[in-house]
């Protein structure tokens, strides 16, 4: 696991200092930040395979920041440190989408134990497609674009591009909203009540100009979920529309 790159996101100096001895002696590459809205600005700007957040940060605390995190980088695995052990915070923080919580204090043997689960649990994720060619558009996944012909290009969230991207790697069934909460947006979907996906999936179709009322790219399979059509573009029978998003 050596050679990735990690962001420490902590306020404390002689913590901080710590924890980058202790990543860069395992081998990891290791840049950081001192408070909330720093740490969301380096994750933002620079490749990065894992940020480790504390909690208890000024400016913007560390679940403000992941929440921003989950929005612009859906899919960037994130541990959260911090002295808040009781099980409100923890269970905040997990279904906020932290893919580890872990309790100060803590050996460095057990922080880079929990690093190393995270970043094999990401490597064994099956990656998306490089590219896709549906209705006459090409999506190209790695630049986050759509083509839709010489020099007609639209550009797309990390969240836009996630989302198709996972409805491509399923073509043949329809995906419940349950399953992209979780799989996508890393939010856990049980007694969560809410129409983020189908707002997302609007916001989708309208950067892929994939009419609304008739769509042939996300297609609509009432009471079960959201599909990709078919390649051809011409859609595959499935009942779509608007009521359900």
């Amino acid at each position: 696991m050596s050679f990735a790159e990690l962001l420490v996101v902590e306020d404390d100096p002689a913590i901080r200092r710590g924890l980058i001895d202790t990543l860069e002696t395992a081998g990891y590459s290791v840049r950081s930040a001192n408070d909330g809205p720093a740490g969301l600005a380096a994750a933002l700007a620079a490749p990065c395979d894992l940020v480790l957040l504390d909690v208890m940060l000024p400016g913007a605390d560390g679940f403000s920041v992941l929440q921003s995190l989950r929005r612009e980088r859906p899919n960037l695995p994130v541990i959260l440190l911090t002295a808040r052990g009781a099980e409100s915070d923890r269970v905040r923080g997990l279904r906020g989408g932290a893919d580890d919580y872990v309790v100060k204090p803590f050996g460095a043997a057990e922080l880079l134990a929990r690093v190393e689960a995270v970043l094999r649990r990401v490597a064994k994720q099956p990656k998306p497609k490089d590219s896709l060619t549906i209705a006459g558009r090409t999506v190209d996944f790695d630049r986050r674009e759509i083509h839709f012909g010489p020099g007609d290009v639209q550009p797309m969230t990390e969240r836009e591009a996630a989302l198709l991207a996972y409805l491509a790697r399923h073509p043949d069934r329809a995906v419940p909203r349950e399953e992209l909460l979780r799989e996508v947006w890393q939010l856990d979907p049980r007694g969560l009540v809410t129409r983020t996906v189908d707002m997302a999936v609007a916001r989708l179709r309208e950067q892929l100009r994939d009419d609304p009322t008739s769509p042939r790219i996300v297609l609509t399979v009432r009471s079960r979920g959201y599909m990709l059509g078919s390649q051809d573009g011409a859609g595959d029978g499935a009942p779509t529309g608007p009521a359900e998003g």
